[in-house]
């Protein structure tokens, strides 16, 4: 049995969906980030798929490009995640509501 485009497909559409999952049900803010990463790897096996089932290496450029934005994202978001756990002693986003003005 040959591993299609069809087969990379699903895969990326079940990571994007427990992605999606998880940033809609946790309310830890590390487990958001790590869903949004999810979201994100789903996306990029998507662009891979296609740009191999096409013949073309411009998705494989621009997954390149997200993995640049998700390793900024991981980076940024620990350090607000970090510093807001310093201020409020947690990481739950229901908590966080109280840093608004």
């Amino acid at each position: 049995m040959a591993i299609t485009l069809s087969h990379y497909l699903a895969l990326s559409m079940v990571l994007f969906g427990i992605g999606l999952v998880g940033v809609a049900v946790r309310r830890n803010a590390i487990v958001m980030m790590m869903s949004v990463e999810l979201m994100l790897n789903g996306a990029n096996l998507a662009l891979v798929a296609y740009s191999r089932h096409h013949g073309v290496a411009s998705g494989q450029a621009v997954a390149f490009f997200v993995m640049a934005l998700a390793a900024a994202e991981a980076a940024v978001g620990l350090a607000l995640v970090l510093a807001v756990y310093r201020h409020l002693r947690t990481v739950n986003v229901d908590e966080m509501r109280q840093l608004r003005g």
